[in-house]
């Protein structure tokens, strides 16, 4: 693997199967009493938030604490970005305090590739602007290979606000290097002007497609990074492009139901959709932790051999 994981592009098919398998390994520790491995003992992890977050930040921050790191937990709100400290001072300031490791959300695309270049340590992208989310991509392709098993020639759906969508991005660019058949169905003003350039097809029409589907994810609307109408009213959209409990039971009977979070209940997915067996958005929240796990593990020193070696004691 790079020393660096900003982009699911710099994965290829080898590294994005070493880092599911070790995430499947690392799994194993979940449901023992003791849930630390002593991996990276003496390593020192911060995770640098200037958006906020739940669910990756508490991911990142057990990750790391079950690999035995040292975190620190940096966030934009009350520090010196506050006073007007720039990225590279901050960046400079964690590189004296000699950190291994960064996990960086920012709100401008890019900023984790500049950070890159002004730290030591690996830096991980932990979602930049409408960019990408690379960690994002993995826990929901380990949580698809749980599921389904192999994922080459799976039909993914992705559906709903990919304009603005950093994970269908990170998803789209994994799934195909994992070999599945990725789709993405959103009214054209919620696609990207370079759409066409991304290894997927594109339909806009959720009917057609969802019966031909092994797994639908749901993207949210993201309203807070809206600076138009993209719809003509939320009623609308759900309408079109929602999934209830009636385009549910058009799936396969294998098919499952994800979403990233937060979710819109009531907006992209139905609270009965979300809320049923199909649905694998509490598992996504669990394999997170595991997905993380391994990217910290193979970025910061580990090596494939002592993983067995570790879990199994």
């Amino acid at each position: 693997m790079n020393r660096h994981l900003i982009s699911a592009a710099d994965l290829s098919r080898d590294d994005a199967l070493l880092v599911l398998d070790t995430a499947e390994e690392l799994a194993r520790i979940a449901g023992r009493s003791i849930k630390k491995l002593p991996t990276l003992r003496g390593r020192t992890v911060v995770n640098l938030f200037f958006e906020d977050s739940t669910r990756t930040r508490i991911s990142f921050e057990a990750a790391a604490k079950r690999l035995s790191a040292d975190v620190i937990n940096f966030s934009a709100k009350g520090s010196s970005v506050s006073k007007g400290e720039s990225l590279k001072d901050t960046a400079l300031t964690l590189e004296a305090m000699g950190a291994d490791g960064v996990v960086v959300r920012h709100g401008a695309s890019g900023a984790p590739h500049r950070l890159a270049g002004w730290v030591q340590g690996s830096v991980v992208n932990a979602g930049d602007g409408t960019h990408e989310h690379p960690t994002q991509a993995l826990l929901d392709a380990f949580t698809m290979r749980k599921r389904l098993g192999d994922l080459e020639g799976r039909r993914v759906t992705i559906v709903g606000d990919v304009l603005h969508s950093r994970v269908a991005r990170s998803n789209v660019l994994l799934l195909d290097t994992l070999g599945a058949d990725v789709t993405v169905v959103a009214p054209p003003t919620l696609l990207p002007v370079a759409i066409d350039t991304w290894p997927c097809s594109v339909s806009y029409d959720l009917d057609g497609v969802i019966p031909k589907s092994d797994v639908i994810m749901m993207l949210r609307v993201q309203q807070e990074r809206m600076n138009a109408s993209y719809f003509p009213t939320v009623r609308e959209y759900s309408r079109r492009y929602g999934l209830d409990a009636e385009r549910m039971a058009q799936l396969p009977e294998h098919a499952i139901v994800m979403h990233p979070g937060p979710m819109n209940r009531g907006v992209e997915i139905a609270a009965e959709v979300a809320d049923s067996v199909r649905s694998t958005i509490v598992e996504q929240v669990a394999n997170g932790v595991s997905a993380r796990m391994a990217v910290l593990y193979l970025l910061l020193g580990g090596s494939e051999p002592a993983i067995g070696q570790e879990v199994s004691q």
